[in-house]
Formats: structure tokens, C-alpha cells, sequence
């Protein structure tokens, strides 16, 4: 053989990963000819040889693969096998015995080894590839293993958060709400946006849509601790006015640093009288459809809850004619780009949308869908933020 066709073969060989190898042979000549096979086949390798069960149990942290010889003075056969694997974490577990037995060789794989050698019967190059496919072998199954784990709790997260987003709490059919939620989070259905509805006696419809500063795991969290508190100050009946004053204590005692704040929307719709109580805590104006226009609500604007207890102001809101829409909905809405410039869609630009002929022919229970759409073909790509929308209608809704 030239020196030529050996350049190839020392190229390879110098690539080779390490590989190491813990021997549980208790016999000191099989032990050494396991080493001579390693060294025969040219592969880099470090060997570590333990005598006993319990030896290896110590050794076994720091290696990739384990021979292990089914005759041990602490452990026999497949029982043995078993006990090395309990313990044998990543590193793949193949059997080297001097028992020539193809039902003892099923079993052992069965049992989880990777493979089943028999003395005498392998060389050396043999021996360093079944080892090395051994631990691919057992690289695979952990890495299938974690992202099953992590697909599972993937798809348990994806259960909890859809439990978590509300189903109005409503009687009358003398208005519709229809309802839209987005996560801004990635590969995330709950963001820290958060809405509902509740409905007290026959003639009052309490709303509200809030934004919890940032869009992740806490501010989702948080997010839900704040819509059920909401809830349940509205049926415990809380009067309207000390609502939002009750919702800013939950705010600050469960908010994980004292910078989080959250922007709030609420309205208590009067269904007799046709009008409404809209409260703003930091939060963009609604906005009303009614006569073939859109418009934003023209109230007071009270500070962010969280930042320094204020009462937020009331402003009386008076619908005209018995068909209209209240739209309600997060920043995240208005904040995208309005074109190829640096200009927001901000309320102005909703209004617009909202005016054109095209969202005049869109079905009022789709209508919440297509202004996100919308806005995302306006931003030049999906809205980073979460976004939140109540849509309450009464008629024909505009």
C-alpha cells in the first residue's frame, strides 16, 4: 500500500471525534483485548475499565458509551443490563459478552442497549463503528425524546392559554359582541392584552380592553390576573367608579417590578337609555360607527393604572339612533406603519380604514379580523404587538 493511499485514511482518522468509552469487564485479559481491538483500528479513543456494577455507577458521569460484559461479580446477565441503565443517563449502552445468544441479543435491545456484540466475533474497525453508532444512535432517541418534551408542553401551554381568554358573560340579544385576540408573542397565544364582557341585570353591559406593558410570559400572566379580578369586582358589584381604582391595587401587588404598568379601556353600557360611561386609563379612545362614519370617542384621559393611584375620569357618551358600534381595542392595533414611511396608523388612520367602501361591505362579525389584516398589509408585515378588540353592536351597527 502506498503512502499516497494512506493519506485519506490518517486525514479521516485525525477528524474522528474522541470517543469515550467505559469497559465494565471484570476479566483483566478480555479487558486488555478490548483495548488492543481500539488500538488496532487506528480510531482516537480514551478507555476507562470498571470491575464491578458499582464501580462503573462511579464512572459512568464522563463517558459517551459502555461495554458491558454480562458476567459481572455484582450483576448477571440482563438484570445487570438493567441496572446499567437506570443509571447510564446519555451514554449508550452496548453488551460485549462471550454468550453467543440471539434471543439473550433481542432482549438486551429490547431493554434499551444499542447493541449486542459477541467476543471473538468482532476486529477492531468493527467494534470502533459499532460504538460510534451506537452513541449516534443514542444522540438521535435524546434529542427525538426532548422535542417530544418540549412539543408537549408546547401543546399543554397552547391548552391553558385558550382556556384563559374569556367567553362573554351575556344574556341580551339586544346587542352582538364579537371579540378578536393576536399574541405578539411568538409561538404564543396569550399576550398581555386582555378583554371581557359582563353583563349585570337586564339593562347594564360592562367592557373592558387593557394592555399590560410588554408581551410576555408575565405580562400574559399578569394580564389574566387582571381580567379575572375585573370580573369579579363587577359581579360582586363594586360601584362603576371604584373599579378601575380596586383593578390598579391588583395591578401593583402582583406585578413583578414596580416599572409594569397597564392601560385600560372600560365602558358600562346603559342598553334603555342607549348610552354609555367610557372610562381611559392611558388607553386610546373608542371608536364609534354609527350614520356611515367612524369616529373616535371624545373622552378625558386619565394616567395609566400602576404608575400613580388617580381616580380616572368619566365621560358620558350618547349613541344616536339604534344602529351602531362600539369599537374597542388595544395600541397594538394603531401602532403598525401606515405606508412606506415612519407615519402610525394611530385612531386617525383606523377611522379612515374604517370609512372606506371595501370595510363598509365586510360583514360586522369579520370586521375586527379585517382591520388587523389591514393593518398588517399597511405595516408591511405582521404587527409586533399584541392585539385586542371588543366590538359592540346594536342594529345594523353603523
Amino acid at each position: 500500500m502506498t503512502e499516497r493511499s494512506l493519506a485519506p485514511r490518517a486525514y479521516v482518522v485525525d477528524q474522528l471525534e474522541r470517543l469515550r468509552i467505559l469497559l465494565v469487564e471484570d476479566d483483566e485479559g478480555d479487558a486488555f483485548l478490548v483495548r488492543e481491538l481500539l488500538t488496532e483500528a487506528g480510531a482516537p479513543f480514551e478507555l476507562t475499565v470498571a470491575t464491578s456494577l458499582r464501580e462503573a455507577r462511579d464512572l459512568i458521569a464522563g463517558a459517551e458509551c459502555v461495554l458491558l460484559d454480562l458476567g459481572l461479580p455484582d450483576a448477571e446477565g440482563i438484570d445487570g443490563l438493567r441496572k446499567l441503565l437506570a443509571v447510564a443517563g446519555g451514554a449508550a449502552v452496548c453488551v460485549l459478552t462471550g454468550r453467543s445468544d440471539e434471543h439473550l441479543g433481542v432482549q438486551a435491545v429490547a431493554e434499551g442497549a444499542q447493541d449486542y456484540l459477541v467476543k471473538g466475533q468482532v476486529d477492531g474497525v468493527w467494534l470502533v463503528r459499532a460504538l460510534r453508532y451506537a452513541v449516534e444512535r443514542k444522540r438521535a432517541d435524546e434529542n427525538a425524546r426532548r422535542l417530544r418534551e418540549v412539543e408537549l408542553r408546547q401543546e399543554e401551554s397552547a391548552r391553558l392559554e385558550r382556556g384563559l381568554l374569556p367567553q362573554p358573560l351575556m344574556q341580551t340579544s339586544e346587542v352582538l359582541v364579537e371579540t378578536f385576540y393576536r399574541s405578539g408573542r411568538a409561538a404564543g397565544l396569550l399576550g398581555g392584552d386582555f378583554f371581557d364582557v359582563v353583563q349585570i341585570g337586564e339593562d347594564k353591559l360592562h367592557v373592558i380592553v387593557g394592555d399590560v406593558c410588554g408581551h410576555g410570559v408575565d405580562e400574559a400572566a399578569l394580564g389574566v390576573e387582571l381580567r379575572v379580578a375585573w370580573r369579579a369586582l363587577v359581579l360582586a358589584g363594586v360601584p362603576e367608579e371604584q373599579v378601575l381604582a380596586s383593578l390598579e391595587q391588583v395591578l401593583i401587588s402582583e406585578r413583578r417590578a414596580r416599572e409594569v404598568f397597564a392601560t385600560v379601556a372600560s365602558a358600562v353600557i346603559d342598553l334603555p337609555g342607549n348610552r354609555a360611561t367610557v372610562r381611559l386609563a392611558g388607553h386610546p379612545p373608542p371608536v364609534v360607527l354609527a350614520g356611515g362614519r367612524a369616529a373616535p370617542v371624545h373622552a378625558r384621559t386619565g394616567i395609566v393604572l400602576g404608575v400613580r393611584p388617580t381616580p380616572t375620569p368619566a365621560t358620558e357618551l350618547e349613541f344616536t339612533g339604534d344602529d351602531w358600534s362600539l369599537l374597542m381595542y388595544t395600541d397594538g392595533l394603531i401602532e403598525g406603519r401606515a405606508g412606506a414611511g415612519d407615519e402610525r396608523l394611530d385612531v386617525d388612520g383606523l377611522c379612515k380604514l374604517l370609512d372606506e367602501p371595501a370595510a363598509r361591505q365586510v360583514p360586522l362579525t369579520r370586521l375586527p379580523a379585517w382591520l388587523v389584516g389591514r393593518a398588517d398589509q399597511d405595516n408591511g408585515g405582521p404587527l409586533s404587538d399584541d392585539v385586542a378588540m371588543l366590538l359592540i353592536s346594536r342594529g345594523g351597527g353603523r
